[in-house]
């Protein structure tokens, strides 16, 4: 051979240093998945069920149930289904003590799932998630691609350096080689500026397709995410309450919530005399969420029920119902100063201001996530007149505060109400629009108890916000 087939080989071979020096891209089109943590109150249980990450199917689905202080013995029951149909069953034993308890289901398939949650005494609740894909983007099928065209053509190359009498012919594939690797790096270069396609569940539906290629419908200058606020309507029952949330423009039943701060939806009552509820009712059907009351007081309650609407933001939906029970009235709680709730003695000071700082201190650094936050904080007002409960639910103030988990760098999954391990002072800031007496319900969990700490803060007319 003389030196030009050597000089040939000798490129050839270069080039597929090129090549192999070069790599494959390993960015995922799809996210692999977190943790779903949803809230439910559960007949007279409040539970947060906790939905594993699932990076491939088949597989196992693990579900953990965490409990809290007063939650009866028992056992739930867990089935999985997809498409309407239930593939795979299993149970979750519930102790006396508070805690997790596991529990394991399968799924086999990438797309939209129902977990189905029973104690058999009421009607079962429904959580969607997704079991995600592993999609190939564009970027990475022409980077994959051109290595793969590039091999094949240096294959031909090499045949043809060797076996032709003239080597010259060499250089038609290699050209193609040199085309392949052209299309490989500029499909690895521009992968870093690509823009992913919108993400199945929270932007596009959660259907099969969207799931497995969410590129395939992904037209990202004329799509239009938003959608109409929902109604919502309160009904009573025995026991409870029903809400029906329907779409504002057509009526129909709406069955496109998005986990939102740990619930599908969080719905707070505030009774006539004050006390506060925050509840998290089960989705039993689109659009039917069911939620127990245990022993109301008698008279108007002021419900507000906060969800997020795919495509539509985070929405606050206030109404009120009238309950009949025989629960005691709730004294007026102080302002700033310490008080004993619940048996954990909490120190609440309130500084005045532009905005208002409310801290409460707790007795130790043991507090554990809630609803993903440290705490919550709860405001209605100017509330007049003895009944709080019909007040605030036409108070032009009403709102809902977060004090934030510190975060933890490398940390994919929000940590779970195991992790006791924050406080002791919990801190929140907001500001009060106008002068009045407000009501403030403070929320944060220690030894899976949520403890309620209700306030009353005067704002005077110099301490309002303008």
């Amino acid at each position: 051979m003389g030196t030009t087939p050597k000089a040939t080989l000798l490129l050839l071979l270069a080039l597929l240093g090129i090549t192999l020096g070069t790599g494959t891209a390993h960015a995922d089109g799809a996210p692999t998945g977190t943790d779903v943590q949803v809230a439910q109150t559960l007949g007279a249980r409040e539970l947060t069920v906790i939905i594993r990450r699932v990076d491939t199917t088949p597989s196992p689905l693990r579900v953990d149930v965490v409990t809290h202080q007063g939650t009866a013995p028992g056992t739930l029951h867990l089935t999985a289904a997809a498409d309407g149909v239930v593939t795979s069953r299993g149970d979750v034993v519930l102790g006396a003590a508070p805690g997790m308890y596991p529990g394991t289901l399968q799924v086999d398939k990438p797309g939209p799932w129902l977990l189905s949650l029973s104690d058999g005494t009421g009607p079962a609740a429904t959580i969607p998630f997704l079991v995600p894909a592993r999609v190939v983007p564009p970027w990475e099928k022409a980077t994959y691609g051109g290595f793969v065209a590039a091999g094949v053509f240096l294959l031909l190359a090499l045949v043809v350096g060797i076996r032709a009498r003239r080597t010259a012919f060499a250089l038609i594939p290699a050209g193609g080689l040199v085309a392949a690797l052209a299309v490989a790096v500029t499909g690895a270069l521009l992968s870093a500026s690509t823009p992913p396609p919108p993400a199945p569940g929270s932007q596009l539906d959660p259907t099969f397709d969207n799931v497995t290629d969410p590129y395939a419908n992904a037209q990202l200058s004329t799509v239009d995410y938003s959608r109409p606020p929902v109604n919502l309507a309160v009904h009573t029952e025995p026991g409870g309450l029903r809400l029906a949330l329907t779409d504002g423009a057509t009526g129909l039943p709406v069955d496109d919530l998005l986990i939102h701060d740990n619930a599908l939806v969080h719905l707070v009552l505030v009774s006539p005399s004050g006390r506060l509820s925050h509840l998290h009712p089960v989705r039993v059907g689109p659009g039917d969420y069911r939620v127990r009351v245990a022993d109301p007081e008698t008279g108007t309650y002021a419900v507000a029920a906060e969800l997020v609407r795919r495509g539509g933001g985070v929405q606050l939906a206030r109404s009120t119902v009238d309950l009949t029970g025989t629960a005691a009235p709730a004294p007026e709680p102080p302002g700033a100063g310490p008080r004993t709730v619940d048996g954990v003695p909490v120190d609440l000071s309130i500084s005045p201001g532009t905005p208002t700082t409310v801290t409460a201190h707790f007795p130790a650094g043991d507090l554990q996530p809630w609803l993903g936050m440290l705490g919550h904080l709860i405001v209605a007002g100017p509330i007049t007149g003895p009944d709080v409960g019909a007040s605030a639910a036409k108070a032009p103030a009403w709102a809902h505060v977060h004090a934030m988990i510190p975060p933890v760098a490398g940390q994919v999954d929000r940590p779970d109400e195991t992790v006791a391990a924050y406080g002791p002072d919990v801190g929140f800031t907001y500001t009060f629009t106008a002068p009045g007496r407000y009501r403030i319900w403070l929320q944060a969990e220690r030894g899976y108890h949520v403890l309620t700490v209700p306030a009353v803060v005067d704002v005077p007319t110099t301490g309002a916000g303008r």
